[in-house]
Order: structure tokens, then C-alpha cells, then sequence
């Protein structure tokens, strides 16, 4: 009996350790659970952070972009801020190397002193002056104490004013003279009489009443003024004379054609010699191109020389699309330098040495830095315009002394490959948040790495695009006014005359002056390359008329 109930205990025990075992396994298995739950949620939740901080800089950046200042100078003249290279706590082995280095030469920049203002008389020089003198009345030029007429002994400055003449146009009729012997006229045979007819120059363009100045004027406006051609058809009016812009716009098209092609041309085969090249592109609008819808953009391509101390050349020219290949047919021949911004559609530009711009990677690491850490040297966004600046201000030295093109690179050589390998092992620990500005940056530079050193190789090679975009300015600057171009024919003599118009810029040459000589003289295709030089702006004996 008593045994019967020891096991009748053992068998409740042995059920409750059963039971026990499964609670516990049951508990274990929702732990792990709210665990495993945790994690997730801890996970989303970093996520969502990460999310919520590319967010808020997409919207810092945005709201910079629109109100806030475009420059990208940022001040150095912080009372006891730091600079990255002098914080020994930011340098790794490799920049700890570049800082335990010799000293490298001292940068110094000159004092800017202000450009000296200009007097009244260096403003007015050159001006045509006329001179009113101011006399008595007549019968005030009696002598007050004998009444003897007064005799004039001098003059007496007043003032200056400077007077504005409006323009004025007017209409020449040209007539061509006819001659007689009049030997033969009067003779026995006179019906046989001997007649001469002066020849006449030909027309700028039959059948219409356009002049060289007058449409010189149409594309001064226009492309140095950036005057739409529906403004200038209200101003041709004031001066007596409707002119739609349908007929400004088809002398514009029909002369740059004619005239300006052959120019352009030549432009183009001397940039082909040449060994540094840089370029840049932005959009413009096409209405009536065909097989494309208005609104779909389409492209105005800007080459130049680079900064080799030959005669620069500006060139324009129209695409439908934005395809490198279209680069690439327009460079073609060219063996050189080629310095363009990040578009990898350069990259199909067959035979070049493709150089990266400074200024668009520092551009990189200045929107990438977070609003209100601009001086934090913490940040690696920060940093990576340090590393920029430094690399800037060498250069800028350098330009200022006027150093040689064997020199540039001596000192290329010596002081900034340092830093560019500091700044590669720096850029290689980075690991940024995905899709974040610093990400963006990092990408950007990383995938440009293998060009952003090929100004190493030469003196003459750019350190930056700046020259390019500086050259695009003027075209996008017009572009706000005039909005479009209504066909591929006007797209395409916009880029012609804006060549022309920059290249007199780049001259100091007086842009309607030289827009007017050329149509005055009117180069041809049937002219050799050495004709065409006597109308390049470069040209010593270039005499505008």
C-alpha cells in the first residue's frame, strides 16, 4: 500500500517536471522571440534615423539652394578655430607621415590691394567732346563805365555733362552710275554709242533691307545683351521701322550661315591642334525639332582651350541629345587633354587623356556637409574640403607668381602629391550612410579617382573646369530671357554667333564692331585657313572699321 502511493508520488512528480519542462521550453521560445522582435525593431528604428537624417539634409540642401548664398567661399578668419592640418588627432599613419614630413614652402598670398578708382578724365577719355561756350547777350557786352564794346579775353570752365544720343536709323538707296563717251554719242554711230555702268557691291542678303550694322546690332542684343528678339521688334519700332521677329530671326540664321560658318570652322579644325581642351554642356530648349516633343531638352555643347598660353578659342555647338557620342564626333582628331566636369559621357571621347575638375569634387563635399557644422572639423565633409582647399590654395600661390608651366609641375610634384595620398587613404576609411550627401561625395570622387591626378602630368594641364563653366555663364544668363529657340536652324546659328561674340569678349574687342566688320567683309568657305586668320580676334592687324 505504502508502496503504491510512493509511486503514485513519483508519477505526479515526474508529470510535473514534464509540465515544468514544457512551460520553460514554451517561456524560452517567447523570449527568443521578443528578442528577435527587439532586434527588428531596434533595427528599423536605426533605419529610420538614417532615413530621417538623408531626408533632413536633402532638405537642408534644398532650402540652401533656394535661399541660401550660391558661393562656395567659406571664411578662415575664425578666432581660435583650427584648421585639419594642424589637428593631430585627425591624421591617420599616412597624413601623419605627410605632417612629419620637411615643412613645405610657406604659402603666401599677397596683400589684395583695391583696384585704384578711376578719375573723371581716365572715365572720359576717348569720348568725343564738344565745347559750348556760354557768351553775354549782345546787349549786355557794353562796358558799364564808358559804354565801349567789350573785347572777349578768355574762358572759364563750368562743368562736364555727359549727353546721350539716341539711335538713329536711316535708309541708303544705292544707285550705280551710267557712262557716255561723248565723242561716240555724237559721231555718225551714235546708236552704236559706248555706255559704262558702275558695278555695285553685292547685297548682305537679296531681297531684303538688312545691313551688315543692322543686323550686327540684332545679334549685339541679343547675344552680348540678351535681349529676346521680341523685345527688340518693340524697340526697331520706336525708331520708325517694323521689323517682325520672324525677319530679325531669319537674318540672324541666314547671315551666321553665309558668314560665320566658314569663321567658325577654321575655329574649329585650330582647336583640334591644340593639346588641352576643356568642356561643359547645359540644356536648351528646341520647340519645333523634328520627331521630338517641345519640352524635351535638348543640348548646347561649350569647348575651349585649356590654359596653355596660346590664343584661347570659345566654340559652341547644338545637339539634340545629351550622348557622349556627340562629344566624341565633334573631338574628333583631337589627341590631348581633355578637362571636363563629371559627365561620364566624356568617357567615350576615343584618344584622349581625360583630366577630373577640383572644383566639382570639393562642390561634392560642400553640400555634403550638415547644416550648422560648416567649422566642425569633425566631420568628414568638412575634412574633405580641407584636403580641396589645401590643394586650391598651392595652386592659387602659384598663378599669382606667375610661375612656369616646368615650375607648376615641380611643385605639383613635390607639395600636392602628399596630400593627395593622405586624402585617398582618408576617402578610403570613409564609410557614409547610404544614399547621404557624404555617400554621394565619396561615390562621386571614388569613381573619378583614376583622372583626378592626370593634372599631375603636365604644367599646363587645368586644375579646375572653371574656365568652362565661366565661358557657359553668358549662354545660360541669355537663356532666362529668350527661354527657346524655335527651330534646329536658330539653335544652331545661336551657337555660331555666341562663338563669335565670346571670342570678341575674350578679346577686349568691341563686340558690335566686330560682329559688323565680319559681315562687312564677309568671310567665305572659298577662303584658305590664312585667310581666315586676317579675321580672327587674335589677329595683330585685326582693324575694326
Amino acid at each position: 500500500m505504502a508502496s503504491s502511493a510512493k509511486d503514485i508520488k513519483m508519477s505526479e512528480l515526474r508529470d510535473t517536471i514534464t509540465a515544468l519542462r514544457k512551460t520553460i521550453a514554451t517561456q524560452t521560445a517567447t523570449i527568443e522571440a521578443l528578442k528577435s522582435l527587439i532586434e527588428a525593431n531596434a533595427a528599423k528604428e536605426a533605419e529610420h534615423l538614417e532615413r530621417e537624417k538623408v531626408l533632413q539634409e536633402q532638405i537642408d540642401y534644398l532650402t540652401k539652394k533656394l535661399f541660401g548664398t550660391s558661393s562656395e567661399k567659406r571664411s578662415k578668419d575664425i578666432p581660435g578655430q583650427l584648421s585639419l592640418f594642424d589637428d593631430p588627432y585627425i591624421f591617420n599613419e599616412a597624413e601623419a607621415e605627410v605632417a612629419a614630413a620637411p615643412p613645405m614652402e610657406e604659402v603666401v598670398v599677397r596683400e589684395h590691394k583695391r583696384k585704384k578708382k578711376a578719375t573723371l578724365d581716365e572715365k572720359l577719355k576717348g569720348l568725343p567732346v564738344e565745347e559750348i561756350l556760354i557768351e553775354l547777350p549782345e546787349e549786355e557786352q557794353v562796358c558799364d563805365n564808358c559804354g565801349n564794346r567789350l573785347e572777349r579775353i578768355g574762358k572759364e570752365f563750368v562743368r562736364r555733362e555727359l549727353q546721350y544720343i539716341p539711335a538713329k536709323v536711316k535708309v541708303i538707296e544705292y544707285y550705280t552710275a551710267t557712262y557716255v563717251c561723248p565723242v561716240c554719242k555724237t559721231g555718225e554711230d551714235s546708236e552704236r554709242a559706248f555706255l559704262k555702268k558702275a558695278s555695285a557691291p553685292g547685297p548682305l542678303m537679296k531681297h531684303t533691307i538688312a545691313s551688315p550694322s543692322s543686323v550686327a546690332w540684332t545679334m549685339y542684343q541679343k547675344y552680348a545683351n540678351a535681349v529676346p528678339l521680341c523685345r527688340q521688334e518693340k524697340d526697331w519700332s520706336q525708331y520708325g521701322i517694323e521689323l517682325s521677329r520672324a525677319t530679325l530671326a531669319n537674318w540672324i540664321i541666314e547671315c551666321s550661315n553665309r558668314y560665320f560658318r566658314p569663321l567658325y570652322e577654321y575655329y574649329h579644325r585650330c582647336l583640334l591642334k591644340r593639346e588641352f581642351v576643356m568642356a561643359d554642356e547645359t540644356r536648351i530648349q528646341v520647340l519645333n525639332e523634328p520627331g521630338r516633343r517641345p519640352q524635351t531638352d535638348s543640348f548646347v555643347w561649350l569647348y575651349r582651350t585649356g590654359e596653355d598660353g596660346l590664343p584661347a578659342m570659345i566654340l559652341y555647338t547644338y545637339t539634340p541629345t545629351r550622348a557622349g557620342r556627340n562629344a566624341a564626333e565633334f573631338l574628333t582628331g583631337y589627341q590631348g587633354y581633355l578637362m571636363t566636369d563629371g559627365y561620364q559621357g566624356y568617357n567615350k571621347v576615343p584618344g584622349v587623356k581625360k583630366c577630373a575638375c577640383w572644383a566639382h569634387i570639393r562642390r561634392y563635399f560642400v553640400d555634403a556637409i550638415p547644416k550648422g557644422h560648416e567649422y566642425d572639423y569633425s566631420e568628414p565633409a568638412v575634412q574633405g574640403v580641407q584636403f580641396c582647399d589645401k590643394l586650391f590654395a598651392i595652386e592659387r600661390r602659384m598663378k599669382e607668381k606667375q610661375y612656369s608651366y616646368d615650375k607648376i609641375k615641380a611643385v605639383r610634384l613635390k607639395e600636392e602629391r602628399p596630400i593627395l595620398d593622405a586624402f585617398w587613404s582618408w576617402l578610403d576609411r570613409q564609410r557614409p550612410i547610404l544614399n547621404s550627401g557624404m555617400h554621394k561625395a565619396v561615390r562621386y570622387v571614388q569613381n573619378r579617382r583614376a583622372f583626378a591626378e592626370t593634372y599631375l602630368e603636365d604644367g599646363r594641364c587645368s586644375f579646375s573646369n572653371n574656365l568652362s563653366e565661366n565661358a557657359i555663364r553668358p549662354f545660360t544668363v541669355g537663356r532666362k530671357n529668350w527661354l527657346f529657340s524655335n527651330s534646329v536652324d536658330g539653335a544652331e546659328a545661336s551657337c555660331i554667333v555666341y562663338t563669335m561674340v565670346e571670342m570678341a569678349k575674350t578679346y577686349h574687342l568691341n563686340i558690335f564692331g566686330y560682329l559688323e566688320f565680319l559681315l562687312k567683309n564677309r568671310p567665305s568657305s572659298d577662303m584658305t585657313d590664312d585667310e581666315l586668320e586676317k579675321f580672327a580676334p587674335w589677329n595683330a592687324n585685326l582693324a575694326l572699321q
